[in-house]
């Protein structure tokens, strides 16, 4: 069991594919109820329901499902939480809304990534009704209050156009999904999360700089859990992503075929982790973010923006 982050806060490890510390679930505790930031793909609800019953809670007391976008990773399970969570809210950027209610074009995206194995990934991925959802503002910060917590929320794209963070103040706590990467809990290597589509880099310096105006003392990533030192783990971060970046942009003047490029990307990347880390390590940093997808999107952001390549 982890940690508690502090009064009526918490979370717990979904325990994605069997590999720990790859998917983290936060929790708020009020007294009327809890809310849950980002309750992952509908594979872990079996995990997510243990998880609430060893905190003395269930869906039933599910008062908020409060996403940081609607990747499958993050948000697949929303559908199907609704069921029985009956008096649960989501909140979600109004972008990311209308994909809830009507998940068709988010599946057919995702498919074209994971092919057959969407189904052993992620599960079935249901709608969630129109009338349940609190769209977030993709101009306008506000402050909620859920399940007896103050939560600041800013848009924050750059990995996702749809993407929010939250901010509880009184806590000093930043739940960034994955604008600030993935850092598993065992280590202090942070990476970038680049897959396609809508990756866009100058949004993403800019969407750094809010969570780092909000002065967190802690960032907590879907991928995974509490991290301190927010200014320093950004500063990993770009350095990662600025040695992608030129790595990727030198690859895609060259005439070798996307997959051959994207393939010794991902084996590259997990070579470099393996010596800084372990093997293990390496490979349950790969579930947690596909090494060639983040090739594929960030080949797609610089055909984007320079069309001639």
């Amino acid at each position: 069991m982890t940690e508690p982050l502090g009064v009526g806060l918490d979370y717990f490890d979904l325990n994605f594919l069997g590999t720990p510390d790859v998917i983290a679930t936060g929790l708020l505790t009020g007294a009327d109820g809890v809310a849950l930031i980002d309750p992952g793909p509908s594979t872990t609800m079996a995990t997510l329901k243990s998880a609430l019953k060893a905190r003395g809670a269930s869906l039933a007391d599910v008062r908020g499902i409060l996403l940081t976008h609607i990747h499958l990773d993050h948000a697949g399970a929303t559908g199907s939480l609704l069921a029985e969570c009956p008096s649960a809210t989501v909140f979600v950027h109004e972008v990311g809304a209308p994909h809830l209610v009507d998940p068709s074009k988010l599946m057919a995206s995702a498919t074209r990534l994971y092919g057959a194995d969407m189904e052993r990934l992620w599960g079935e991925i249901l709608p969630v009704p129109a009338d349940r959802i609190k769209s977030l503002s993709a101009t306008s910060d506000t402050r909620l209050t859920v399940a007896g917590h103050n939560v600041d929320v800013t848009a924050t794209p750059g990995h996702a156009s749809h993407h929010v963070s939250y901010f509880l103040p009184d806590a000093g706590i930043a739940f960034v999904g994955d604008t600030a990467g993935l850092c598993r809990a065992s280590g202090r290597i942070v990476l970038p999360a680049t897959p396609p589509p809508d990756i866009d880099l100058p949004a993403w310096r800019k969407s750094a700089e809010k969570i780092l105006a909000w002065n967190p003392e802690v960032l907590f990533l879907t991928h995974f859990g509490p991290h301190r030192s927010p200014r320093v783990h950004f500063a990993d971060f770009w350095k990662r992503l600025e040695g992608w970046n030129r790595r990727v942009w030198g690859d895609i003047q060259k005439s070798d075929s996307d997959g051959d490029l994207e393939r010794r990307f991902a084996g590259d990347v997990t070579e470099e982790l393996a010596r800084e880390t372990s093997r293990t390590e390496a490979q349950a940093y790969a579930v947690a973010g596909r090494f060639d997808y983040s090739w594929r999107g960030l080949a797609r952001y610089w055909r984007k923006v320079n069309p001639a390549t």
